[in-house]
């Protein structure tokens, strides 16, 4: 193959390759500035329609950029921007593209112009300066951009993200947070790392609905004993008979059951029942059956049901 008195092998291509030096030749382009066997045709492709746009190729023409980074160089330089700030291979295809956005809108993207924070936080970066934010908040690399995000949101709603912008906050711990002070709730109750977010959900639901948390806003109790613990706070029982971090759960669930249908609970509240046990018993006493026949730990729960339905 002969091109501008060049001869090049075409051994050294494979089809797809030659295709991209054909369809150069076919558009009245010069292929011999790619017509190299260390492009490969997707990179090929790239610098092939950079010079049918006109535009100077040479700035990404080098093997040291894929197809894809290529592709992102190619467009900005399509639309006129400088890409000097990302035309460098440290950067991967897509904070390339966050780059090329930002420079597009204007905006000074020197701020996050860096290899070290990935695309998603480069994303939130931008989308911050973008809306005029104080970015400086969050752009520091200890905080993924989920966090970002959270703390972007809060800056976005006009609310002060002081008080959860600390890396040591998980992003969903800081979504909790944010929820709350944007509903005007007093969150130093659960802004605190040894909070994980689903309790942190559960303070958050208390104090939303006007109740006295402080019966359960304590690590002790995982998010699913809260949850028992503030149901009964809602129907207003003594939550403090079965406010105990040794009960499961399921536990708290079978004895709030019971005092919200007025029963004697005592008779199960015994922590050597598990909660299948208080169950049966909670039925026996809903039956008005005299549940003293097998009320006592010894009997599964199955051997309870089987006394139980016999009475």
């Amino acid at each position: 193959m002969t091109i501008n008195g060049k001869t090049f092998d075409e051994s050294k291509f494979n089809d797809e390759q030659l295709e991209q030096i054909r369809k150069g030749l076919a558009n009245g382009i010069d292929p011999s500035i790619y017509a190299d066997p260390m492009y490969d045709y997707k990179q090929m492709q790239q610098i092939r329609l950079g010079l049918a746009n006109g535009i100077d190729v040479s700035i990404y023409a080098d093997p040291k950029f894929n197809a894809e980074q290529m592709s992102e160089i190619r467009l900005g330089l399509e639309n006129g921007l400088d890409v000097t700030a990302y035309a460098d291979p440290k950067f991967d295809y897509l904070q390339m593209r966050e780059i090329r956005w930002g420079i597009d809108d204007g905006i000074d993207v020197s701020i996050y112009a860096n290899p070290n924070y990935t695309w998603e936080q480069m994303s939130e970066i931008r989308l911050g300066l973008e809306a005029y934010l104080d970015v400086s908040i969050y752009t520091n690399l200890d905080y993924d951009w989920r966090q970002m995000q959270e703390i972007r949101m809060g800056l976005a709603n006009e609310i002060d993200p002081s008080i959860y912008a600390d890396p040591k906050y998980d992003w969903r711990q800081m979504r909790e947070i944010r929820l709350g002070l944007a509903n005007g709730i007093d969150v130093s109750i659960y802004a605190d790392p040894k909070f994980n977010a689903k309790q942190m959900c559960e303070i958050f639901l208390g104090l939303e609905n006007g109740l006295d948390v402080t019966a359960y806003a304590d690590p002790k109790f995982d998010y699913n004993q809260m949850g028992e613990l503030r149901f009964g706070l809602d129907d207003g029982i003594d939550v403090s008979i079965y406010a105990n971090p040794k009960y499961t759960w399921e536990q708290m669930s079978e004895i709030r059951l019971g005092l919200e249908a007025a029963l004697d609970v005592s008779i199960y509240i015994n922590l050597d029942y598990d909660w299948e046990q208080m169950q049966e018993i909670r039925r026996g006493l809903e039956e008005g059956i005299d549940v003293s026949a097998y009320a006592d730990p010894k009997y599964d729960w199955l051997q309870m049901r089987e006394i139980r339905m016999g009475n």
